[in-house]
Parts: C-alpha cells; structure tokens; sequence
C-alpha cells in the first residue's frame, strides 16, 4: 500500500481550476494597478531576520518563520545554552534567516538598498507568497498571497484617496460589493493622550482593533489593565462603538480630542481625503470607524479596512500611511501609504458569490480528436493555425477509443471538439462539435477558424 504523503498545515495544493481562477484574480488586480502608474517589483521569499525583527510587534515577531543556518547550524552555540530550554535565545543563535511575513517591510529595505536605482514618488506594486506561523482557519492560512500597492516618498494625501480609488476599480472590477472603512492612528493617538495612556499607543491599538471579534467587555478589561480609568472607559464605549461608523469623523470624537495635537492633525487628515473622495463617483461604500486600528506597529496616519458586503469572512484588503519606516534601514523621513489585497480571501468571496467568469482564460477551447498517425498529422498543422490566431487547442495523445476521448473532453470542460477522420481526411473537411449544445457543423478546414468565437 503506498504511502500517503501530505502538506504543512495552512498550505494547500491548487487544482488547475483554481490555478485558473487564482490567475483571474491576479490578472485584475495587476491590471488595475498599472492604470494607476505602479510598477512591478519582486523581494527574495527570505529576508535577514534583523530585517523583519521588530517591525510587526511582538505578536508578530512570534509568528515569523525563522530558518535554520546552514550546515552544522549549532557551531558557535555554547554547550550550556542547548540545556537552558530557552527556545528565543537558542533561535537567535542558530536562524539568520526568516520567511517573509508581509511585502511592506521587504519593500522599505528595498527602496533603501535601491535608493541611487529608482525615482521618487515610488509608485510599485508586487504580488508574491508571504508566511505566518499562524493557527490555520477558514480565510487564514500560513502560507498566502498578496498583492501590495504603494507609494513612497510623498506626503501627499491625494495618495490615500488615489488607494481608495484602486480598492474600489479593483472590486467592482471583480464584481465583489464592498465597504471601505478609513480611520487615521493620529486619532487614535489623540484618544489615548486624552485617556492619559500616550505611552501605550501599541497595547491600546492591539486591545480596540479586537472590538469587533471579542466584544466591548473584553475590550474594557485589556484597557482597565494597561490603566485606562473607568469612569473614562463610559465615555470611550460611545466613541468606539462600531456601529458609530459613518461618513465623517464623529462630532464625539472632535470633541474628546480638541486639546491633542495629534488627535487634531488626525482629524484634518482625514477631513481632507473625505472631501478628496467626495469628488470622485465611487462604486463602492467608504465610511469612518473610529474602532478600527489595524494592529501593525508601523502605521502612523491614514489606516484602511475592506470588507465584502454580501459574504461574512475577514478584511480582504487593508492598508494605511506609514511615515518613516525606511528609517530603520538608514533613510529618515521618507513616508508612504499601501494598501494590500488578500489574494485567497478574495478567491473565497468569489467562490461563495459563484462570481467567477464562466470561461477561464488559459483553458483549452478546442480538442482534436486523435484517429492515428495520418490524421493526426492534419491535425497538427491545423493546430498551429488556431494557435496563431490566440485559440488554445490541443490533440488526444493517444488512438484511444472516441468515446474515453469525449470523456476527457467533459471531464476538461473543454467546449469544442474537431474530428477529422479518414473520411473529413480525404475530402478536407472537419467535424465541429460544440459540447455543451452537442450541435455539429461541417465546415471545409481551412474555415475551422472562423467557426470558432
């Protein structure tokens, strides 16, 4: 009996169906992108792990998939660390290396590391596998795509309502109904100043961003520890409340604010893409949620959330403003924004919409019916022609009996079927047989071409 073998858990093989789809999925999105004047970029699958240390927090610094040096990895590692069952310690000794977590950060090393080869503003756009040592389920694997715009070296909020604009070409595009929540970390920041917990900015974003999952009440306890006061918490339940979302900046949250700074220039930012995004005719839904704070560490202004409107999954699309983050990598004061879209994510929405196109482009369109050497000869050189005007076709390999030869084609999906026998053979013509319809024409075979759309 054979073995059976598998795959890591949150990784998965792609059928040619969903290769075919995946493909659709990239294609659109890819395309939207160049409309725009991005251009393609690609980073190694890993990265020094002192690149990717540090910039996701400490819940993400968890997730990192580290890699092992190579050869005799635990050379240099002292006896007495083997034994002292301190798995962090021991990693950083023997893992140089670590698998990709997202595309952003790869992306500020490379716009360091490139600096003398490109021109500012930046505008890229990458689409590649990333991975997390996350627990896998429904929408969340380990192993995943994403497709990522940015901008960087402009401060420019025309950037924000330009990433609004992509998000809502690329949906509507697909034909996914979607809702575009904006929300600004400026804001956020100017909330807990006022709560007296500025220092905390990190924790605070964590514990609200979990609103929507785990509830207010569990909310209310992460803020009671890191000390939030709780006459403070009545007033932040009516300011953080989800269902306070809107299409402006609630007048409560101006209100708690008014003596932040910060949470004043958060305000005004997002003030002035609202009245950006006013001027174009969007498809899709934006609206303000002064709950939403993403929890990655290196967003500082404009932060971004999509979420399709007619399938309950996670967000398919996130992003935001992130000043400075090249700094780490040697180059200050360089900001950008980016959005990036979930590639499997958006492939479940489609799938449970049925929304994907019928025919996918790349399968085959035509098979030619294999009678033996002779017309199978005919039929190669007919082949070529169909291919030389875009028509996917191609031969039975075998003198295998019609009938599994029909099969192969409905078992493929494939719409056409030409038979050319010892009889079309000598009288030069062909058999088309459309396969859905199961109708027949005869046409000469030098017309095959012409009766196919």
């Amino acid at each position: 009996m054979a073995k059976h073998s598998s795959i890591p858990k949150g990784t998965r093989d792609f059928l040619p169906q969903e290769s075919l789809r995946r493909a659709y999925i990239f294609s659109t999105i890819r395309s939207v992108f160049r409309l725009y004047g991005y251009q393609p970029i690609e980073t190694p699958a890993m990265e020094n792990l002192s690149t990717l240390l540090g910039k996701y927090g400490e819940e993400g610094d968890k997730l990192l998939f580290r890699i092992l040096n190579s050869g005799n990895f635990l050379s240099g590692v002292p006896a007495d660390a083997l034994h002292q069952g301190e798995a962090t310690a021991l990693a950083s000794k023997i893992c140089e290396k670590g698998l990709r977590y997202d595309l952003t950060v790869p992306f500020a090393r490379f716009v360091v590391q490139h600096l003398n080869e490109i021109t500012f503003p930046f505008k890229r756009y990458q689409i590649q596998p990333v991975w997390r040592a996350d627990r896998p389920q429904k929408g969340r694997y380990r192993e995943f795509f994403q497709c990522d715009a940015d901008v960087i070296g402009s401060d420019s909020l025309l950037n924000e309502a330009e990433m609004v604009q992509i998000i809502d070409d690329v949906f509507s595009s697909l034909g996914i109904r979607v809702r575009i929540i904006l929300n600004n970390r400026k804001i956020l920041a100017g909330i807990a100043e006022v709560l007296g917990i500025a220092g905390k900015l990190i924790p605070f974003t964590i514990a609200i961003d979990k609103i929507e999952k785990a509830g207010i009440d569990s909310v209310h306890t992460e803020l009671l520890a890191l000390g939030v006061p709780e006459t403070a918490l009545e007033r932040l339940t009516g300011v953080l409340n989800p269902a306070s979302q809107g299409v402006q900046v609630p007048s409560v949250i101006e209100q708690m604010i008014a003596d932040s700074e910060i949470g004043r220039k958060g305000i005004i930012e997002m003030t002035e893409i609202l009245k950006y995004l006013s001027a174009l005719p969007l498809k899709s839904e934006v609206v303000i949620n002064p709950s939403l704070a993403r929890g990655l560490n290196y967003y500082t202004g404009t932060i971004i959330e999509v979420k399709a409107a007619d399938v309950q999954i996670g967000s398919i699309c996130g992003g935001g403003r992130y000043d400075d983050l090249t700094r780490i990598f040697g180059l200050p004061g360089v900001s950008g924004v980016g959005v990036s879209f979930g590639a499997e994510r958006i492939y479940d929405v489609l799938a449970e919409l049925k929304a994907f196109p019928a025919a996918m482009e790349g399968s085959t369109k035509v098979l030619f019916i294999n009678f033996g050497r002779a017309e199978a000869m005919r039929c190669l050189a007919l082949m070529q022609q169909l291919r030389a005007k875009g028509i996917s076709t191609e031969l039975y390999p075998d003198n295998a009996k019609i009938k599994k030869q029909f099969s192969y084609a409905d078992a493929r999906q494939i719409p056409l079927v030409a038979i050319i026998g010892e009889e079309e053979l000598s009288s030069g013509k062909v058999i088309l047989k459309n396969m859905v319809s199961g109708e027949q024409v005869v046409a000469e075979q030098a017309q095959l071409a012409d009766l196919i759309v």
